[in-house]
């Protein structure tokens, strides 16, 4: 099969395993990335945050690492891309109140194309207007946003995923494993291809 051409939209604060794990797994096994931010061109940096479950009511928050960006988003347009991915972490909750970031996130849907959001991606599907009628993961707090947008909330294990027509949703990094397989079967990448040929 050829690879994929697939978007990462992100912002500062996105959570750090959410942005660096899939964007470096998809690349590694022979897709093509483009990860973008709003107001920001390729090589500049988005900031990092680290969430941890470390037995208190809610997850902690730390600074992470710098992730550099490799595209512009003012040159995205969803017809030249495959799929879509959106991490979590603080910037889905702000991201969604770019007008531009909903009407991408919107195309994608009316395309059908394959969709993975994990965590408090979750945000920007709601706000979207996207999950009506779907079953859909997200970190637990967000909950009464996928229920308000009219989603049905899987209340899944922190370590699992789930996928519902052409969207796969989990709640947390945990899931990277079952969450990027499930995607990959969405995009089409037979289990057990390890290279593929590069996209222009």
């Amino acid at each position: 099969m050829s690879a994929k051409k697939i978007l990462l939209i992100a912002g500062d604060f996105v959570e750090d395993y959410e942005i660096m794990v899939p964007f470096q797994s998809l690349l590694a096994v022979g897709h093509r990335v483009h990860a973008v931010c709003p107001g920001k061109a390729a090589g500049d940096r988005v900031a990092t945050a680290i969430h941890d479950f470390e037995g208190q009511q809610t997850y902690t928050e730390k600074r992470g690492h710098d992730f550099i960006l490799n595209a512009a988003f003012a040159d995205v347009e969803a017809e030249n891309y495959d799929a879509l991915v959106i991490p979590g972490g603080r910037a889905p909750e702000y991201l969604r109140l770019d007008p531009q970031v909903i009407a991408l996130v919107q195309q994608f849907f009316a395309a059908d194309k394959p969709v993975a959001a994990i965590c408090h991606g979750a945000q920007l599907l709601a706000a979207a207007g996207v999950i009506k009628g779907r079953t859909v993961s997200a970190y637990p707090a967000c909950r009464p946003e996928v229920e308000l947008a009219g989603g049905t909330y899987a209340d899944i294990a922190i370590d699992a995923a789930v996928t519902d027509g052409n969207l796969v949703t989990a709640p947390a990094w945990p899931a990277h494993p079952a969450w990027l397989n499930q995607f990959l079967g969405l995009i089409g990448h037979a289990l057990g291809e390890t290279s593929l040929s590069q996209a222009a």
